[in-house]
This record gives structure tokens, C-alpha cells and sequence, in this order.
């Protein structure tokens, strides 16, 4: 395991990340990389247009499916 990635749909301050993150940060390994995903911290739980949600909502999983650079190996 090189990385643990926390994707939600609603922004960072209305979904599970801030219960989530201390949490599984005492469980993985200090080395192990434990990136959020997802919107921006934002009062509105919605994006407000539906361009700007489908936009949200490909970045966001552009982003997931990336994930971390994979250590070259000797």
C-alpha cells in the first residue's frame, strides 16, 4: 500500500473526510500519503450550475484515478 485516497462528493467541510482522516491517519503507516479528493470547502453543498457540476465532477474523479507517482524500482 503507497497511498490512501479519501474521494467525496460533497465539499471537504460537509462530508465524512474530517471525521474520517484523524481517524485513518492513526491507522495507516506514517509513510503511507492520505490525500482528500473532492470539492473545495464551500457553504453550499451544491455547485449551483450544472456545467460547473459535471466540470467538479470529472475533475474530481481525474483526480482519484491518478493518484500518487509510483516509486521506480531497483
Amino acid at each position: 500500500l503507497q497511498e490512501v485516497v479519501w474521494m467525496q462528493e460533497e465539499p471537504q467541510n460537509m462530508g465524512a473526510w474530517n471525521y474520517v482522516a484523524p481517524k485513518l491517519r492513526e491507522l495507516i503507516d506514517p509513510a503511507i500519503s492520505l490525500t482528500y479528493v473532492g470539492r473545495d470547502e464551500s457553504a453550499s453543498p451544491a455547485e449551483g450550475l450544472n456545467s460547473a457540476h459535471t466540470f467538479e465532477q470529472a475533475r474530481i474523479l481525474k483526480a482519484a484515478a491518478q493518484g500518487a507517482p509510483v516509486p521506480a524500482t531497483r
